[in-house]
């Protein structure tokens, strides 16, 4: 992997001459190895301005696990993006929580790592969150974008228990109608896509802020949205199911109330996110937004 100078700048501008690691911050998710596996067609979301971001190539256990684009002074993730495996949808609570070295340092073998139980280094609380900022927040709580019970290996769901693939979320809204519509769309992943769901999950913000000893730490969400691709689906599943696919979104506000997930249109969802996001008129969740390699002849959509 080959990175210019002025990546090298960008990327690890606490060490003016350190080696090149096996990097999990990277210059595109396409130069690591697996790392495009996650993605639709192997291209993330464009148009997306990217300059104070950090792309992480999630690894655990020396295996990429999805991608994640992280924003290192609200020290949340802007999106992490997987492939759907199809599951049960049983929830695991034994893992521990990891956070990211790469995103402080270049040395190491570039996987995620657990927690310390004692002392971590200042250097990585300045590059994203720790466990310390959620501890005593009681109206958030820690809010997968990437969720466990979208993966199927252990390794895989493990890799979620990362402090890079969280934000702070309302507690009534983390347990109540976002986890319903995570179940609603494994159900529906899991019995109608026919091949590889690709999701992205992300979030916008507006300045609000969990702080810890006087100081801003991580930024509080005000939406919640998500999109999946599937472009090999059942054609015979039941009409309300069809329109959904290949692909479809939702939207939800981060609050104790009014917080009802709407799902709408993949194109809906980019139009909202141009107001509220920091990105170009040329946004793009999915590649060539998500076209079917074979789409219905015209005289055919009547049926549909």
């Amino acid at each position: 992997m080959q990175f210019s100078p002025g990546c090298l700048v960008l990327v690890f501008s606490l060490f003016h001459s350190a080696p090149r690691a096996p990097a999990t911050v990277v210059e595109d998710f396409n130069h690591v190895e697996r790392c495009k596996d996650s993605l639709y067609m192997g291209t993330p979301p464009r148009g997306i301005i990217e300059a104070k971001l950090k792309k992480i190539c999630q690894r655990y256990a020396d295996k990429p696990r999805f991608v994640t684009l992280y924003d290192p002074q609200k020290r949340i993730p802007v999106y992490s993006a997987y492939s759907f495996k199809k599951t049960e949808g049983d929830r695991r609570v034994d893992y521990p929580w990891m956070y990211e070295p790469q995103l402080a340092e270049v040395d190491g073998n570039g996987n995620m790592l657990p927690f310390p139980t004692g002392y971590l280094h200042m250097k990585f609380e300045d590059s994203q969150a720790v466990l310390d900022d959620y501890s005593d927040v009681v109206l958030y709580e820690r809010g997968h974008l990437n969720p466990d019970q979208h993966q199927s290996d252990p390794h895989d769901r493990a890799s979620t228990y990362t402090l890079t693939n969280v934000v702070p979320e309302i507690r009534e809204f983390n347990i109540g109608p976002w986890r319903e519509h995570e179940e609603r769309i494994r159900v529906r992943l899991n019995n109608y896509c026919r091949g590889t769901a690709f999701i992205v999950t992300g979030v916008t913000t507006t300045g609000h802020m969990i702080r810890r000893n006087n100081q801003d730490r991580v930024a509080i969400p005000e939406d919640v949205w998500t999109a999946y691709c599937c472009t090999d689906y059942d054609r015979n599943a039941p009409h309300d199911v069809r329109i959904r696919f290949p692909s479809q979104a939702a939207l939800a506000k981060n609050a104790k109330e009014g917080n009802t997930v709407h799902e709408i249109t993949v194109q809906d969802l980019e139009n909202f996110l141009k107001t509220r996001m920091d990105v170009d008129q040329n946004l793009q969740l999915f590649y060539d937004n998500c076209i079917s390699p074979s789409p219905l002849p015209l005289y055919l959509h009547h049926t549909i």
